[in-house]
């Protein structure tokens, strides 16, 4: 990620495909091949790779939890908002200033930043669909309810951060998809643990383990991303972001 879960930058990135884009530079380099060329070709390559691996299974979260009704139509219409303004500010005021896509913020190899996007995701997608589907089975139609946003938002913020990266946009427009989905998500986070909270404080009729995974989930949740958002994205993410990408475009201007 980027500081969501994706691969934007440090959410829920994807190192991974940076490497291997590192590693097929090397070898044109290796073999002569001229900086114009290599790079002509590692964007051809970057296409066929358009949707990877961890973007097929965020579209099929997306998918799944558009067809089976658990997604609100103020949550639809976020997400297809996001996507619109996205292309929006990449064409009016982020335009991409270089032919390749830009590197990371921390670099390539970053085993710190590696290490928390996968417990992000951990923590953020994977256990909450297991509690999700845990509910289908056990009857929890309210737990299934107040978690679906979270989950339905976090898969979408993967998506889109692997389309700015994979579609060569700047790192400012990079940057926005997590910032605005970590922003929106801490709401729907804040009422999953409201909902947690009230089936305590009613006649809870479910199993007692699955009230306190719940709340742990959400309080896990809610403290893991605000502290991306408050504590990285906005304090750290975001300054170098547009630092770099002024930066560069100072020198295109020269």
């Amino acid at each position: 990620m980027s500081g969501g879960v994706g691969p934007t930058c440090k959410d829920i990135r994807l190192p991974k495909e940076e490497e291997e884009e590192d590693d097929e530079r090397h070898h044109h380099h290796l073999e002569g091949i001229p900086e114009n060329e290599s790079n002509k070709k590692l964007k051809k390559s970057s296409k066929k790779r358009y949707l990877t691996f961890r973007q097929l299974n965020a579209l099929a979260v997306i998918l799944v939890f558009s067809a089976s009704g658990m997604v609100s139509i103020e949550d639809f219409s976020f997400v297809l908002f996001s996507f619109f303004y996205m292309l929006f500010i990449s064409k009016v005021a982020f335009p991409s200033l270089s032919p390749t896509p830009e590197p990371p913020v921390f670099g390539h190899n970053n085993k710190i930043l590696s290490l928390y996007v996968s417990l992000a995701a951990l923590v953020g997608l994977f256990l909450p669909i297991a509690y999700i589907f845990e509910g289908i089975l056990t009857g929890d139609k309210e737990g299934i309810k107040a978690a679906s946003p979270h989950v339905f938002l976090l898969g979408s913020q993967v998506f889109l951060e692997g389309v700015s990266v994979h579609g060569d946009f700047s790192l400012p427009v990079r940057v926005f998809v997590p910032v605005l989905y970590n922003s929106r998500r801490i709401f729907t986070l804040v009422e999953w643990l409201r909902t947690e909270i009230r089936k305590g404080d009613e006649d809870f009729g479910g199993i007692v383990r699955r009230l306190h995974v719940g709340r742990g989930l959400a309080i896990i949740n809610l403290v893991l991303w605000c502290y991306n958002l408050f504590g990285f994205l906005l304090p750290v993410y975001l300054p170098r972001a547009f630092k770099r990408y002024y930066s560069e475009h100072h020198k295109v201007k020269d």
